[in-house]
């Protein structure tokens, strides 16, 4: 058996996930790693612990050479960085539950762990309590990856449920999410499908070894949401969900986006409803496999982080082996889908060039129409489409292409 290194931690964040950490590492059995210092930004707040334990200077952690562990755990991406990237440098390793900082770093941080000989794991990031990461890198590591979606944003999903079960409207369902503490006081990130993507793209980096930028990835929101969405889904039987997607288009292209999707009775993600996540994988050998749990909330959080945290005491690090193999060298938008549309203005639905159009309906108060459009043509209006008064649901048809 491998001998565990002990572990003495630097803390930066002692928020809902920080204090969910600190809660399931008291209550571990399996191992103990101390919390030498945790750095905050607020020094007027109050803390459930005494204030020798915080500092409110970074330095105080990483000019510590008996702390052999950084966990960052706070909201602003730009200091993140700045933290990760310094405590890697000094040879530290890191834990990050980030995903924000992460996606649009990704290439630079892998680069510089391995140029440092450090580690640095960010499980939290991806998939919450879902420990989707380290299935990608252990279990599916040779494995002919055909697609990955899922439910990767508790927050959405709880906004989503809320209003399919109680008929709550989109702004109410909002506040609660935000008063149960699934999402943040600004939203946007959550509602906008931004969480969402940046989770994909980590998740793309296992999956397919490819480091996307954010940027090149189409995203599409729940902001528009209305009840008439709500009834049209279940009309059909069906739920609305936020489901990020990305898979193959052929032997070494992919292609990734973020969309609400529907979801039939027979399908798995039909019963994660309220702040659960749920990913589905689909692989040539494997075959369809799901993995379903909490994705809000501090302690959900925080046993990711712990698990994280537990790995590295026996030195593990990621090893990319799908960037390693260089299978899939490109990335495409060309790609269609079949889309539900609802909108008010012709102009707005000739904005997104059908193909082909199965259903359609014009009533008093809006319109709809089903059909085909190309993924390239939705990513190059996607700025316009935020402030147009329509909102867009992937049908989940495949067979398209």
């Amino acid at each position: 058996m491998t001998d565990r290194q002990k572990l003495r931690l630097g803390l930066f964040g002692y928020g809902v996930v920080g204090q969910g950490l600190h809660d399931v590492l008291n209550s571990s059995c399996g191992f103990k790693a101390e919390i030498v210092r945790i750095c905050v930004k607020d020094p007027t707040k109050p803390r459930r612990l005494p204030m020798k334990h915080f500092t409110f200077n970074r330095f105080d952690i990483l000019d510590d050479d008996s702390i052999n562990l950084v966990v960052e755990l706070i909201n602003d991406p730009d200091a993140a960085y700045e933290i990760v990237t310094e405590a890697m440098r000094r040879g530290k390793n890191v834990v990050s539950a980030n995903k924000t900082m992460i996606a649009n770093h990704f290439k630079e941080l892998v680069d510089l762990q391995w140029k440092h000989n450090v580690s640095f794991l960010y499980e939290a990031s991806a998939g919450a309590s879902i420990p989707i990461i380290r299935n990608l890198e252990e279990y599916y590591d040779n494995e002919l990856l055909h697609s990955l979606r899922g439910i990767l944003n508790g927050s959405t999903n709880y906004i989503l449920t809320r209003m399919f079960n109680e008929n709550m409207p989109f702004s109410q369902a909002l506040d609660e999410a935000i008063k149960l503490g699934f999402a943040e006081k600004d939203p946007s990130l959550d509602v906008d499908g931004l969480d969402a993507k940046y989770k994909l793209c980590i998740i793309t980096g296992h999956a397919y070894g490819m480091f996307m930028n954010p940027e090149e990835v189409f995203h599409y929101g729940i902001r528009n949401i209305s009840t008439f969405d709500i009834r049209y889904a279940k009309e059909k039987g069906l739920k609305i969900k936020l489901v990020p997607y990305v898979g193959k288009v052929n032997a070494n292209t992919i292609t990734s986006y973020v969309l609400p999707r529907f979801i039939s009775t027979d399908k798995y993600l039909y019963n994660v409803d309220y702040e659960y996540n749920g990913v589905i994988t689909e692989a040539a050998f494997a075959d369809k496999q799901f993995f379903s749990g909490k994705g809000a909330g501090g302690h959900a959080t925080g046993s990711a982080v712990l698990s994280d945290i537990s790995a590295l005491s026996y030195g593990y690090r990621y090893e990319y082996k799908k960037y390693q193999q260089a299978m899939v060298k490109n990335y495409t938008r060309d790609h269609r889908i079949e889309i539900y549309f609802r909108y008010k203005n012709d102009s707005d639905r000739d904005l997104l060039s059908f193909e082909e159009i199965s259903e359609q309906f014009s009533g008093r108060s809006c319109k709809y129409v089903i059909g085909i459009v190309n993924l390239k043509r939705l990513y190059e209006i996607r700025e316009m489409l935020s402030s147009m008064d329509i909102f867009i649901i992937n049908t989940g048809r495949k067979d398209i292409n």
